[in-house]
């Protein structure tokens, strides 16, 4: 009875141990979350993780996969919050970026830059220290942004200043102004021709910007677009994927024959996509609760689902080394969550 009585006392110590240890490493996500009722999108809802502040709208988000770190704009709140992909936590808030839009992290320089439509500027803080190191004017609606690492230089859409602002990273500070002629959508930089690409979404036009003299060199014509906003370059298969928020369209656009390709219809006001780069799995968030996804081949590209994923998806970020997608959501059940998603394969 007393070799029992010892091994049920270990049991019991057993259990304790790793009840303490699963109370230690809980980060508060809700586990049992699903898609909304009669979506038929082919994801997994892994899970929604509560986030700080107020249930008021979220812009863009920027992952640094060295560091695990997810950079997500809290436009309501006026700050980006930073979030442990690994932990699965928020790490650190970054305030003072009045009506925060765009987030880009740049791992090489261990800085990451956002667009405070507030005050009309771009925000630098150092990504260690989360502290921000340089204020700069960034035209009078700064939004999307892109990097040119050769140049040092960053690019920053300026959307109803119909302009580029050219921030030099060095030294933080505004270099140079290039006219667009119309309303600008998002910017991407191209590995391959170490080229900036710009949406004029009023003119309908992808332009193309050379960081090197910092000159448009080339305007095309996008047929079908009505309010290109949202852009993502496929480098490998040169190739540019173009939201058109007016006409609910995503454009396929071949950056080597310079002409669009193929048309998608997608949900009401589609907003920022990602790319899952290692499965060739394209998302794309749009304004109302939809989320259309696209398979990316070589030869082609086919739509493999759409629908409901929550309320105001229309921000996603990637990480292709897990393929978990990152959804911030306004409200869920009266508070702010990160959704985090995986793809039914």
């Amino acid at each position: 009875m007393k070799t029992l009585n010892l091994m049920v006392a270990s049991f019991v110590f057993v259990l304790a141990a790793l009840f303490s240890t699963a109370a230690f490493v809980d980060t508060g996500a809700d586990r049992d979350s699903a898609l909304p009722p009669h979506s038929t999108l082919p994801l997994r809802v892994v899970a929604d993780v509560p986030l700080p502040a107020d249930t008021s709208r979220f812009d863009y988000e920027s992952y640094d996969a060295d560091r695990h770190l997810l950079f997500i704009a809290h436009f309501g709140a006026s700050e980006v919050l930073v979030f442990n992909t690994r932990t699965e936590q928020v790490v650190g808030r970054v305030g003072d970026v009045p009506h925060v839009h765009g987030v880009l992290v740049i791992p090489e320089l261990k800085r990451v830059y956002a667009t405070a439509t507030g005050t009309d500027e771009v925000v630098a803080i150092d990504e260690e220290r989360l502290a921000i190191v340089a204020r700069i004017p960034g035209g009078t609606y700064p939004d999307g942004m892109a990097y040119a690492p050769d140049a040092h230089k960053l690019y920053v859409s300026d959307e109803t200043g119909r302009t580029e602002t050219v921030i030099d990273v060095l030294a933080n500070r505004r270099v140079a102004t290039i006219a667009l002629g119309g309303t600008v959508g998002n910017s991407q930089y191209d590995p391959i021709s170490k080229h900036i690409f710009v949406n004029v979404q009023s003119l309908r036009q992808l332009v193309e910007i050379d960081p090197g003299s910092d000159r448009v060199i080339a305007r095309t014509e996008l047929a079908g677009a009505r309010g290109n906003h949202g852009l993502l370059i496929e480098p490998g298969l040169r190739l540019a994927f173009i939201a058109c928020e007016d006409n609910d369209k995503l454009l396929v656009f071949d950056l080597a024959a310079r002409q669009v390709k193929d048309r998608f219809d997608v949900g009401d006001g589609p907003d920022v996509l990602a790319y899952d780069s290692s499965i060739g799995l394209l998302y794309v968030a749009s304004e109302s609760e939809a989320v259309s996804l696209f398979k990316v081949g070589a030869d082609r590209v086919n739509k493999v689902g759409e629908g409901q994923l929550a309320s105001n998806a229309h921000v996603v970020a990637v990480d292709p080394a897990t393929h978990l997608a990152y959804f911030p959501i306004r409200n869920l059940s009266g508070k702010p969550v990160l959704r985090i998603v995986r793809p039914i394969q």
